[in-house]
């Protein structure tokens, strides 16, 4: 099969007028004549999906917010671009190529939404990403796009939390990533309220907010992905049908594919919604390493492990999800048959339980403890004591949890435990020799060298520091220390 290049252009565009010339601004223009009301209509027939992970349809996020947005009070539109989920590299990797669309999709969004104001939040991490955003967003207000409407590139932290939506509007509301307790389309980086209230009560951490609602005098904000929003003006300027023209009934258009692990080339390709996951490894990434075959394949950390047997399952929300996992950010770490799911397993569990941020205990002590156990295991210290442990804590990491992280420990060692359950009694029996937990972290950047991981997380600290050793105090709590110390506001 050949890529396909509806979103992800062969070769980088390099100015604004380059855009111009290849058709771009066209959905703009046609938003621009339209009002909010037949925008989202046409967004909405397109059938196109959420692609940060959740698939969740964009035309219905986009109507309740409008449907919430508040008279007295513009909304903002934030695009999502805090990429770090592990095998993820597709955002950056459209920034890189093509950052006007992006833009051309969040000013159309705005208009749909009644926005005045556009957040395009990326990590001060990716340097390379910010300094084409910011040179591009430079471009669109010299040509007058949107007079009306404030562009905004905002440089969050490093952490994996500050990419899920609530915690990302904690960071741009001057706060730490952490989930919020809130449904979705919940006010905004415009927060009105001033206090925390009582800061010794851990049930007000990062979940006070207000919700936006009917007749409510504050405005929800609009939160989407990097590939949702460079889909978008080729909706608006060819149409819905068009966008139909490929992929599925249920999944629609095309999908930007990471491909990382026991591979012959890593990289990121575009591929037709319901292509077959095997087709999509071999075209972006030349298929397994010579002479080897795929064990595995992880949909990241967020979604259960896919086994050699399920490759030719299509990429599509409704495929994936028939089969017991789900495609996620469509960001895949490939394994071979040379692999340890052991060692896969206590990486895994140990990117998560230092990524949490501990407002939730189970997500973070027995996190902690699933990763401590599992790397005990690899190295051949386990017992059947601990291997029994290990799926207790599996199955409670994930309580009570507000935010996601703690179900992802949950679903993706379940998975790995029932489908390659043999792999880890085998350390236990000792049937194989000890091995060193894989490293399990964020891409810094994919070359013709392959994907360089950050290798920093091997230090990093379940107390999000780097220290020597780590303070046994969960992130959560060290914040709510430092905020005993301030005056309380009046």
């Amino acid at each position: 099969m050949t890529l396909v290049h509806r979103v992800l252009y062969p070769q980088p565009i390099a100015t604004l007028d380059e855009y111009l010339a290849r058709g771009g601004g066209g959905g703009l223009e046609a938003a621009l004549a339209m009002d909010h009301d037949a925008i989202i209509a046409e967004v909405l027939a397109s059938g196109l999906r959420g692609r940060g992970g959740a698939g969740f349809p964009t035309g219905i996020k986009w109507r309740t917010v409008r449907d919430y947005h508040a008279s007295r009070g513009a909304s903002t539109v934030v695009v999502n671009g805090a990429e770090g989920e592990p095998g993820t590299f597709k955002d950056r990797t459209i920034i890189r190529t093509d950052p006007y669309a992006v833009i051309e999709g969040a000013l159309i969004a705005a208009r749909a939404v009644g926005a005045d104001e556009v957040v395009i939040a990326t990590k001060k991490s990716f340097g390379r990403e910010v300094a084409r955003l910011q040179a591009a967003v430079g471009e669109v207000r010299a040509a007058d796009w949107a007079p009306d409407v404030r562009i905004v590139v905002f440089e969050g932290p490093g952490e994996y939390l500050y990419g899920e939506e609530t915690a990302l509007l904690e960071v741009l509301d001057g706060r730490y990533p952490f989930p919020r307790i809130a449904p979705p389309y919940r006010r905004g980086e415009r927060e009105l309220v001033e206090t925390y209230g009582d800061i010794r009560s851990r049930s007000n951490l990062a979940s006070h907010v207000e919700m936006a609602g009917p007749g409510d005098d504050a405005a929800p904000t609009l939160v989407d992905n990097v590939e949702t929003m460079a889909n978008v003006p080729r909706i608006l300027s060819r149409g819905a049908a068009w966008f139909r023209t490929e992929g599925t009934e249920r999944s629609p258009g095309t999908i930007v594919c990471t491909i990382i692990g026991d591979v012959e080339r890593e990289g990121v390709g575009e591929v037709i919604m319901g292509t077959p996951l095997r087709e999509a490894i071999h075209a972006i990434a030349g298929g397994p390493r010579e002479g080897r075959t795929i064990k595995a394949v992880l949909p990241g950390v967020s979604n259960p492990v896919i086994t050699a047997d399920q490759l030719d399952t299509p990429l599509t929300y409704e495929d994936m999800q028939a089969i017991g996992t789900g495609l996620g950010s469509a960001g895949f770490l490939v394994f071979d048959d040379t692999a340890d799911m052991a060692a896969i397993a206590a990486g895994v569990a140990r990117f998560l339980a230092v990524e949490s941020c501990g407002q939730c205990t189970p997500c973070k002590q027995d996190g902690v403890a699933l990763a401590a156990e599992l790397e005990l295991l690899c190295r051949d210290d386990g017992t059947k004591v601990d291997l029994a442990r290990i799926r207790s804590l599996a199955s409670t990491v994930g309580d009570r949890a507000r935010c996601y992280l703690g179900t992802q420990q949950q679903v993706v060692i379940e998975s790995i435990l029932e489908r390659f359950g043999d792999e880890l009694t085998a350390h236990v029996e000792r049937r194989v020799p000890p091995v060193t937990p894989r490293l399990v972290a964020e891409l810094v950047d994919i070359t013709e060298s392959g994907a360089e991981l950050d290798e920093r997380h091997a230090s990093k600290q379940p107390d999000w520091t780097f220290d020597a050793t780590d303070s046994k105090q969960a992130p959560a709590d060290r914040y709510m220390e430092h905020r005993r110390q301030q005056p309380l506001a009046d």
